[in-house]
């Protein structure tokens, strides 16, 4: 997930015109600088800024922590027993 609401807010920051020309051109090198530029702006801070407005947790790994969910979800699956996830395995 937080690679997706990365690449989300990375997308719009690509110079289109610069990446068409470099692929017009067959300017592979400058076509991955292009987007190398893009992928290596750190976007972290503006995703934080927005979960906050959203009302949640800035850092969605320490709200993962917090929830408790990992724990809960292995204790479930201790407590269905072991299979192999398939039916009549």
């Amino acid at each position: 997930m937080l690679n997706v609401q990365t690449a989300y807010v990375e997308a719009p920051l690509v110079d289109r015109a610069a990446l068409r020309d470099a692929q017009e051109a067959g300017d592979v090198l400058e076509a991955y600088r292009v987007l190398q530029t893009v992928y290596e702006t750190d976007v972290r801070p503006l995703l934080a800024e927005f979960r906050r407005r959203q009302g949640i947790d800035s850092d969605p790994i320490v709200a993962f922590r917090i929830s408790g969910y990992a724990e809960r979800v292995a204790t479930e699956r201790l407590a269905a027993g072991s299979s192999s996830g398939y039916p009549c395995a």
